[in-house]
């Protein structure tokens, strides 16, 4: 495999085995990258990493001490993680606040929000010492409007603020840590929700000024860019990746979204 744009560089992504993570795992070992695919489901991640020529390792990203032994055995094995990817995350069900269970909320902010920190802190103390290196955590639109997402949005929210919060702590030691936020993306996770009634693809797509849903590799193509050198000047940005549904939703009272002019769409 050509060097490419990462030259070899370690790149490891927590809950690579499927979904973002995974198409992630896939550009960027496609673009140069040693990657290593961290996931609590080994056997899935296996699966990944013989694809992509990359390395599997066990990882449930909801505590610091696990996190802080898969540091140390990819470093062990990989050599120094120049790049970290933190995918791992759960969806929640849209539920009325005073009917969702109290464990589906503990589970989302024990992953999602406090998962990305532990594996933050884990492998981004190592790059602050070495005095490089690259973060992309993965967020949502949900952190930044109002949904009946009630444990996810506010995890969500708590990520991009976390993001912030460490470009600024690790700048100044060569680390930039940047958030994407996906919009509604086509997602195995998504594709049950989707099949079991849960979300309405005609809506997803609908409410966007796109016209249509988002990618993995949408959102893969977004990370390796932040992880690139192309991105050297860029920290502590919450970037939206979301077929333009931030921008579409206003326009609802004035009527929905114009059609496409000429032969467009």
């Amino acid at each position: 495999m050509s060097e490419g744009v990462f030259g070899g560089r370690v790149a490891v992504i927590t809950g690579g085995a499927s979904g973002i993570g995974a198409a992630c795992c896939r550009m960027l070992a496609a673009r140069g990258a040693r990657v290593a695919v961290a996931d609590r489901d080994l056997a899935r991640a296996e699966v990944v990493a013989r694809e992509v020529g990359g390395t599997a390792f066990a990882l449930d990203v909801a505590t610091l001490a696990a996190n802080e032994m898969a540091a140390a055995a990819i470093e062990a094995q990989l050599g120094p993680v120049d790049i970290l990817v933190t995918s791992a995350g759960v969806i929640q069900r849209p539920l009325r606040a005073e009917e969702l269970p109290e464990r589906d909320v503990e589970d989302v902010v024990r992953i999602d929000q406090i998962g990305t920190w532990n594996s933050a802190v884990a492998f981004g103390r190592r790059m602050a010492v070495r005095g490089r290196g690259a973060i992309v955590t993965i967020a949502s639109i949900a952190g930044i409007r109002s949904m009946p997402l009630h444990a996810y949005s506010p995890a969500k929210a708590a990520v991009i603020e976390m993001t912030r919060c460490l470009a600024a702590e690790w700048g100044r030691s060569g680390v930039r840590v940047n958030a994407v936020s996906p919009g509604y993306t086509r997602t195995p996770a998504l594709q049950a929700a989707i099949d079991k009634g849960e979300r309405d693809v005609t809506l997803l797509e609908a409410t966007s000024a796109l016209g249509r849903m988002v990618t993995p590799e949408d959102i893969a193509e977004a990370v390796c860019f932040l992880c690139s050198d192309a991105a050297r000047a860029i920290t502590g940005i919450n970037l939206p990746v979301d077929a333009g549904w931030l921008v579409a939703g206003s326009w609802a009272s004035y009527g929905g979204l114009p059609g496409p002019r000429g032969n467009a769409g």
